[in-house]
């Protein structure tokens, strides 16, 4: 039996299963506790039943996933509204220091990929989903760039993109605190005085609100988390920032679009249209900051971005093929494990070292591996459980890393990732 849904069925289908993944992350402690997306949830629930009905051969699933890609593209878009330049001064010489090892993580995640890819025999785009794509970038970034892979003839590149990405998630969230407690002991780092504390982190209202559009499986968790008593309520967007927000987006997503088409065209490298729309709405964002053309509400952008991950992941999970995975397992999980032993082994012996070998630096280690498999509220919720242990926030780590970790990243890692896929194409 064959069963194909429309596009209403199906669009109606990936909001279903994104309000039904939310409701289980909300209720099951495993789910949150390594900060597993909505979307992830109910989009592989889906596509596990999928895999059931196609293995017994009672039915084949067919799905009309058209409204995915203008989706994917607000959202990236939104990335690029938020990426004001002006906060790298905020953050001051040590935001530099580690947005240079994120940059390097970046690069030599998709280098042993390649490298990975090739000693064991399969295609070395596989290892670019294993790679930067998954980890550093993401479900996000994983379910943008898999259906890129799959055009340029790589088959099962989504599905290999998005398990990389789900064991980053656990990964990271398992070693993050573990690490940097090794290190404080390991190199007696001396811990400031408890008065230094200001609270409990919100961080179960601060990742819920993220992670329930599962914008945090991607970088666009950008929100410093701020103490409980000092956390105001938002009530700020209406209907006219709300419009005036959705019109930006659309101009850009437009001017981007065709950017993408001329670069390519002109270049001959394959540049997807959400890195050129990104690109405009980062341009946009520092030049309307300083000239002031219109009043962008952030709220209004975040939620927006919120919605179209989720939305365009829940779609790209409920439509994944499973049945690909199976003969690279292996392979996967050699390049995997390969990834996780170097994170570790840089984050120890360089990311801890130039960060000032102090309580500051172990906490951004913390975040840095959780970003670094993960994600943004995986780093946050690293950083929380391991100043929790001590009794003091270091306020310097949640100004950097989120910083770093939700945006400013991904202004070489993108184009490092574009580079590599043309290249190995």
């Amino acid at each position: 039996m064959e069963i194909q849904l429309n596009l209403v069925q199906s669009a109606a289908l990936a909001l279903l299963l994104l309000s039904l993944g939310e409701w289980a992350r909300q209720r099951v402690g495993f789910l949150q506790k390594y900060c597993i997306p909505a979307p992830v949830i109910g989009g592989f629930v889906f596509a596990l039943i999928v895999l059931l009905l196609r293995q017994t051969g009672t039915a084949q699933v067919g799905l009309d996933t058209s409204l995915q890609s203008p989706a994917m593209i607000a959202f990236f878009t939104t990335i690029g509204l938020a990426g004001s330049l002006a906060s790298i001064k905020k953050g001051g010489k040590l935001l530099l220091v580690y947005l240079v090892v994120c940059w390097s993580l970046a690069i030599m995640q998709n280098l042993i990929g390649i490298g990975m890819a090739t000693a064991v025999g399969v295609s070395p785009m596989l290892g670019i989903m294993a790679g930067a794509v998954s980890l550093e970038g993401g479900h996000g970034a994983a379910a943008a760039f898999g259906p890129t892979a799959e055009a340029m003839g790589v088959e099962g590149a989504t599905a290999v993109a998005i398990a990389s990405a789900t064991f980053g998630l656990v990964a990271g969230s398992l070693m993050g605190g573990m690490t940097a407690s090794f290190l404080v002991a390991r190199h007696n780092v001396q811990i400031p005085e408890k008065a230094g504390l200001r609270g409990k982190l919100a961080f179960a209202g601060a990742v819920a609100r993220n992670m329930s559009a599962g914008g945090g499986s991607d970088k666009a968790a950008t929100a410093v988390a701020e103490p409980i008593e000092e956390t105001p309520a938002k009530n700020g967007i209406n209907y006219s920032n709300l419009l005036t927000a959705v019109l930006v987006i659309g101009v850009v997503m437009v001017i981007g679009m065709a950017l993408g088409t001329w670069l390519s065209d002109v270049t001959g490298f394959s540049l997807p249209a959400y890195v050129g729309a990104m690109i405009i709405a980062l341009v946009f964002r520092n030049m309307n900051d300083k000239l002031g053309w219109v009043k962008i509400d952030d709220d209004a952008v975040d939620l927006i971005s919120r919605f179209t991950l989720g939305f365009f992941l829940t779609m790209a999970m409920m439509s994944l093929k499973i049945w690909e995975l199976a003969s690279l397992a292996g392979p996967l999980v050699l390049i995997l494990l390969v990834q996780l032993l170097f994170i570790l082994a840089f984050a120890v012996f360089v990311v801890f070292r130039v960060l000032g070998k102090n309580y500051d630096a172990a906490t951004m280690v913390a975040g840095f591996i959780g970003h670094g498999l993960g994600a943004t509220p995986n780093a946050l919720a690293n950083m929380d459980a391991f100043n929790s242990r001590f009794g003091v926030r270091s306020e310097r780590a949640f100004l950097i890393v989120p910083l770093a970790g939700a945006v400013l990243i991904d202004l070489v890692a993108l184009p490092w990732i574009v580079w590599c896929m043309n290249w190995v194409a």
